[in-house]
This record gives structure tokens, sequence and C-alpha cells, in this order.
């Protein structure tokens, strides 16, 4: 008689090895562009505007080059010339027009990537030029209309207590905002300005296409197998059983290859039509930094109120963000980014209009944050001026008004669980000792100055409001022979680990060792939508529909150990002992009578969540994240150079599935941060990009990391799995950036409003607040 293996040690908690690093180390992982040849493969390139706006009056091939061997795709050729997103405003070829420099106009393709090279300078564009747009202000206040009816490509407005008392009474709520401002104690304006971010994966977009008799087929460095079905769907007409997206293994993301792959995957799609051979299309780093999306820009004009012992009252914002020359995902980033605007603390009264508009540079889209950093960054400025007004330390501030239990955020929300604001602040502040550093001043030694500060905030997991309740996302998991299950879910690994949580989760689920839980390649051919890859919530929200149905599969399975149990002597009921049959050989018989045991679940929100779409207000996020991060940096004052020497991050995940990919997620997130607070900068000019290298966009690597000290909290979303996880992998962006201006300011005196703090900015910040000041202050913190 067989008997069944003993349940296997929980896995969830422990730090197991990952399942994708042994092929990522050994180099057996296959990236896009390490897929083998094709035959008949041919080499796609795209010929791109030169200008930001203008007339396109056709194109012109030099007749003197041998186009025979080469295939030329234009707007004429494209079915239906849409790239499908939220809005149809963007084409996949320009025709008429051009919006924006390096847009797409015309598609080559050839086996011999040095005639290539020659065809697309063999390529001549008639347009004659306009004058563009390339300020979101100039684009909201007037001028030239370049989108729509006004540029205004999405807007937003957030209200509560007076203001939202007026909204519905049908009163003007922008004056009662003013009107509780008026009676606070304490009024503080001001405005704070962020910058475009590049992605800088490690890999640059690519994808090979073709078609066959089943249909049209892409497989690239996706992020979202689903978006670019849906693109293929509006562009060729074709039935979705004929369209075939599969993620190759993929070389991170940030968002960066959540909507871009849509069009470089319709691109080779078109060329592979056209030429009737398959197209491999990958960008160079040039061309990938051009073209594709960025992190919006933004500007926040804030007023707040407050009592003079630092009670938060009113809240009114502005945001503007940049959309560029289409929507692509603006309008949820701008959602975001206002629902995080009055930051992870209590206001009695507040007004957040959030207005994005187009220009005429390329399109921002999605990256890691997705809004939220441009924000958090205004709100924890704004608070560090505003306790500078008041005399207290920020911390007191923040720590005074943070969000607790039981209170309600700007659109309403009562938090009723995984709240761990104060956690996170009390954790940091013990780890980092922020007092103690905080009290002594800067420390000045010779020529530097050292400073420390801190940023508190939060971030909501999963899809915003009634999102979750939209997709309805699914996944299926099969039960295998020997008793092995198999993840198929579009939710990809891009980096951050999804293949081996996804494993752990499934595993202690079913009670089995982690090395019988397969994950599937995400095809949309073979998986269900399981939704997109985004919103921090792949664990939180994907993860818990995997472990319900490994649960489902495991219980069927020793349902029929044991209905196989041998009867007791005396007719009544199963012999005591072990099972008649193993898991293994009971998970056969299942299989062997029914053919395929499948376990399909859908997510649903949990019956709390109630949202309303047009009010805008409810409950934004099932649950939020939590975190307080401290900065310690050092300033040089002759040239102004920082340097980050120490890093505290407290971040509430709810559960660490696996503790060190969590930590991993933290620095990584908030190096990029740090990149974009000190270094990262694009050098716009007449609507171009005019450091599109790695040489000269600075981002920081390894050798330029502080210390990071991360303490993982862990607040339990009830509805999380593992225990209650919940999703961190957007949230590390947020609180890096108003950290270390905060640590710059304790350090210099310099209150920095707007990023990047390169030297230049900040020499010319400390010439202008010298200059303000008399001549006697001059140089004391200088």
């Amino acid at each position: 008689m067989a008997t069944s293996p003993p349940a296997s040690a929980s896995t969830v908690g422990s730090s197991v090895p990952r399942t994708d690093g042994p092929p990522k180390v050994t180099g057996a992982s296959r990236y896009v562009d390490d897929i083998p040849v094709m035959p008949g493969e041919i080499f796609g390139r795209t010929v791109r505007s030169p200008v930001p706006r203008g007339i396109l009056r056709g194109v012109r091939l030099d007749p003197a080059f041998d186009w025979s061997d080469v295939t030329v795709v234009l707007a004429e050729d494209v079915p239906v010339n849409v790239v499908a997103l939220i809005l149809d405003d963007q084409p996949i070829l320009a025709t008429g027009k051009v919006n924006h420099a390096y847009e797409p106009i015309v598609l080559l393709g050839c086996a011999d990537r040095l005639k290539l090279a020659r065809a697309v300078q063999a390529v001549a564009l008639d347009i004659d030029p306009l004058p563009p747009v390339l300020d979101a202000r100039a684009a909201l206040d007037g001028g030239e209309i370049i989108w729509g009816a006004d540029n205004v490509i999405k807007r937003y407005l957030i209200t509560n207590g007076r203001a939202d008392a007026a909204r519905e009474r049908g009163e003007a709520s922008e004056a009662a905002i003013d009107a509780a401002l008026a009676r606070c104690e304490v009024v503080v304006t001001g405005t704070y300005a962020s910058h475009h971010q590049e992605q800088l994966y490690i890999e640059p977009q690519g994808v090979i296409a073709w078609w066959d008799e089943a249909g049209a087929h892409a497989t690239g460095s996706i992020q979202c197998p689903f978006y670019v079905h849906k693109a293929f769907l509006r562009a060729f007409g074709l039935p979705p059983d004929r369209i075939h997206i599969t993620q190759s293994v993929t070389g991170g993301g940030f968002g960066g290859k959540e909507e871009y792959p849509s069009i470089i995957a319709l691109h080779a799609a078109l060329l592979a039509r056209k030429s009737g051979r398959p197209v491999r299309m990958i960008y160079d780093r040039t061309e990938d930094i051009e073209a594709t999306t960025k992190r919006h820009p933004a500007s926040c004009e804030i007023t707040s109120g407050c009592d003079r012992d630092g009670a938060l009252r009113a809240l009114k914002i502005r945001i503007l963000m940049d959309g560029g020359a289409y929507a692509t995902l603006t309008q949820v980033v701008l959602s975001r980014g206002a629902l995080h605007a009055a930051g992870a603390y209590r206001w009695d009264d507040v007004w957040i209009e959030a207005t994005a508009v187009a220009t005429n540079t390329p399109p921002n889209g999605a990256f890691r944050g997705f809004g939220a950093p441009q924000t958090i960054w205004a709100i924890e400025r704004h608070l560090d001026r505003v306790a500078r007004e008041l005399g207290c330390d920020p911390l007191d501030l923040k720590a005074k008004n943070v969000l607790r239990p039981g209170d309600s955020t700007a659109t309403g929300q009562v938090l009723r669980v995984s709240v761990a604001g104060e956690e996170c602040i009390t954790r940091a502040i013990a780890a980092s000792g922020y007092r103690q550093k905080r009290a002594a001043g800067p420390v000045v030694r010779g020529r530097v100055a050292r400073g420390i500060g801190l940023s508190v905030f939060m971030h909501g997991a999963g899809f915003t409001g009634s999102g979750e309740r939209y997709y309805k996302g699914k996944v299926a998991l099969d039960l295998a022979p020997g008793g092995r299950l198999r993840i198929r879910t579009a939710s990809t690994d891009i980096g951050q680990g999804t293949e081996t949580v996804f494993r752990q989760i499934a595993a202690d689920a079913a009670g089995l060792p982690l090395d019988r839980v397969e994950f599937a390649v995400p095809c949309t051919t073979t998986v269900p939508d399981s939704g997109p890859t985004v919103a921090s919530r792949t664990v939180m929200v994907v993860g818990s529909i995997v472990e319900a149905a490994a649960r489902e599969l495991a219980s069927r399975v020793r349902a029929e150990q044991a209905s196989a149990q041998e009867p007791r002597a005396d007719g009544e009921g199963a012999a005591a002992g072990p099972p008649a049959l193993s898991f293994e050989e009971a998970a056969d018989r299942l299989l062997a009578r029914e053919g395929q045991v499948t376990s399909l679940k859908q997510y649903e929100p949990p019956d709390y969540v109630r949202w309303d779409d047009e009010a805008y207000k409810g409950d934004a996020y099932p649950c939020f994240g939590w975190a307080c991060d401290v900065a310690e940096v050092e300033v040089d004052l002759d040239t102004f150079e920082v340097t980050v020497v120490d890093f505290w991050s407290a971040t509430d995940v709810g559960k660490a599935i696996h503790p060190v990919m969590c930590k991993g997620q933290i620095e990584g997130g908030s190096l990029q941060a740090i990149g974009w607070a000190l270094s990262e900068e694009i050098v716009w000019q007449g609507g171009k990009i005019k450091n599109p290298r790695m040489t000269n966009y600075i981002i920081p690597t390894s050798l330029d990391a502080p210390p990071f000290h991360v303490v993982l909290v862990e607040e339990p979303f009830p509805f999380g799995p593992g225990g209650g996880a919940k999703g961190i992998g957007e949230m590390p962006m947020d609180g890096g950036a108003p950290a270390v201006a905060a640590a710059v300011e304790h350090a210099t005196g310099i209150a920095a409003r707007a990023l990047p703090l390169t030297p230049e900015r900040l020499l010319e910040a400390a010439r202008g607040a010298a200059a303000s000041r008399p001549l006697a202050g001059r140089g004391e913190r200088l």
C-alpha cells in the first residue's frame, strides 16, 4: 500500500532560491534577441519624424536606391490605424500630420542589417513644420490647440469636507475650500515640480512577429501580453483565437513595457504581414530612449491650512501633468497622482483638481509609482515647509497627522484594515537615529555638510476604485501527472520574482514541495487574462486567486485519496491508517478518469470596496501599503554634489512571501528614486532629446548606492495571500526623492521645490537664498 509524502514545510515567509535564477545565471534564459533566427527572418527598422509638429505631405523613396529586397510599410498599409488603449487617439503610423519628434511614419524590413540602415537614410519625409507646444502650462492656458478641443486629456476633482458639501449643493467647491483655508491659523502656499524620467530597463524594447495558418504571432519583451492582444484585435480585425502573444524572458520593465510593446509589436507584425516573413525588431538604446514613454512631468500648486499646534485642517491642490502628444495611460496616471496628493495624512477639508494636457513631446506613460511619486514629492516637500513655518521638526508634524485606523482619506475611504503608518514611522526613526542626528543640527566638516531627512507615504495596492471588478482577472491551475501543479496566468515575471512567489503561494496552499509547482510561459493562447502586471496587484490580487485555485486542486486530489481508503472490517467506513493512494497516485487516477483537472478562479474584491466613478469618492483601493524613508546625505559646499551616505526604509508589506525579494524591491525602487532626485534628467531642445544614451542620461549604479537598511513591517491584509501579503512594487519609488531633499535642506538650508537636485540647480538656489538674506547672515549654513 503506497503512502503520501508528508505535507511540505511552509515556503511562504522564507527566502527560497529564485526559480528563474539558475537559467539566468548560466545564460540558458532566452531574451528576445537570444531566440534562434527563424527561417527567412528579416530585421525591422522605423523611420521617424525629425520635427515635433508638422503637416506630413508625403514620403519619398530615393529612386537611386535598390528597394528590391526591402519591405516598405506606410500608413496606407495599416488595416485600422489606431493603437488600441484607453482612447483611440494614437496612430500606428502617422498620416496627415505629426505630433511629436520620433513619431513613426515608415517601417522598413530587410534581411541585410547594413542595407537596412542605408534604406532608412534613403527615405525622405516631406513635412511642413508647425510651431510646437512644448510646455504643459502653455498647452493649458491657450494658444495652439494640438489635441481635442482644448488640449485637456483628462481632469479630475476630488473634494471632502466643506468643499464636498458645497459640491453636493451645487455650489462652488473652490469657494468653499478657500473659505476653509481663510479660517485656519497658519496658511502656507507653494509650487512643486517634477520632471521626466526614463525607465532605462537593461533590455531594450524588442519583439519577433510572424504570420502562419494559425494567425498572427508576436513574442517579445512584454509586460502585459493581453494589452498587445487587444492592440492586434483592433488593428487587424482578427478573431481573438487567431492572435498569439507570448512573453519571452524580459529584462526589466518598470512600466516602460506596459503599453509601449503594443506599438513595436504592431510594427513588426505589419512588416511580417507585408513581407510574408518573420520580422525581428529590436531597438538600440538611443531609439529606445527617444521614442518610448517616460514618467509624466508634473507641477503641483498647494495651499494648506493648519492650527498653530500643527493639526492639519484644509488642503487645496492644483495638479498639472504633461501627457505628451497622445493619451496612452495618462488618465489613470493622473488619477493615481490625484488620489495620493493629500499624502498619508488627515485633513478636514480637501479640494484637489488634477488636469493632464497634451504637448508636442513624445507620449508619456506608465512608470513605477504611476503618478504617485510626483504628488507625494509635492505634499512631502510642502509639509516640510509647513513645519518650518511652525518651527517644529517635520517628523513631529507628520507623526501627529498620519492616518490611523478609522480615519478617512480625501475620497472618504474609511481605513478599516492593514493601516501601518505609525509603526513605519516608529521603526524607521529607531533604526536611523533620526531624532539624535536631527537635533545635533547639520554636521559640517571642512566644506562638506551632512544632514538627515524623512518622508512618510502610502500607496494604494491594486487597481483604483472599480478597476478590479471591471477587469475580472482570472488564473488557471492545472493538475499535472505525478501530482504536480501548473500555474497559468497572464501575470508576467519581468525580474521582480513573480514566478518564484506564485510557486511559493501555490505550494503552501496545496501542501506540496516547491519543486512540484510549475509556471507556464505567459501566452494569450494558453493562459487566462489575469489583468496586467501593474498597480502593485500581482501578488495581492492575482496571488490570492492562485492560492484559492491551488487549495481547490489539492482538495480534489485528497478527496480522491479518501475515496480509495480500504473499508474497515466491520463495514463502517474507511480503515484507519495511511491512505491507500499517495497524493501522486490519487492525482494520476483523477486525471485518468477526467482527462483534464483545472481550477479556474476569478478575483472578487472585498465586499466593503465601494467606489463612485462619477463623484470620484469611496474606497479608492482595497488597502494601502505604508512606509517611512529616512535619508542621510553629504553635500559638497563648493560643488554642491550630493551623496546619499545612508538610507533607511520601514515598509509595510502586509506579509513578506519572500523576504529577500521584498527587500530587493524596496532597495531597487529606492535607488531609482534617488536617481530621479539627484541625477536623472532628460535634456530637451526643440522637442528633441539631447542625451539619449546611458553615457549622458545618468542613473545611479551599484557603486552609487548607499547602504540600505530595510525594515519589513508586516500588518497583514486579510484578503492577501500567504497570510496577508499586499503589493509593494511601486511604493519604494514614492518616498526617496522627498527624503533626500529634506536631508539636503537640513544640511544646507536650501529648500528645493523642483527636481532634479543637480549641483547646478542647488548652486543657483544657494545664490538666490544668499542674495535674499541680510549681509550678516550670509554663509551661516553654506
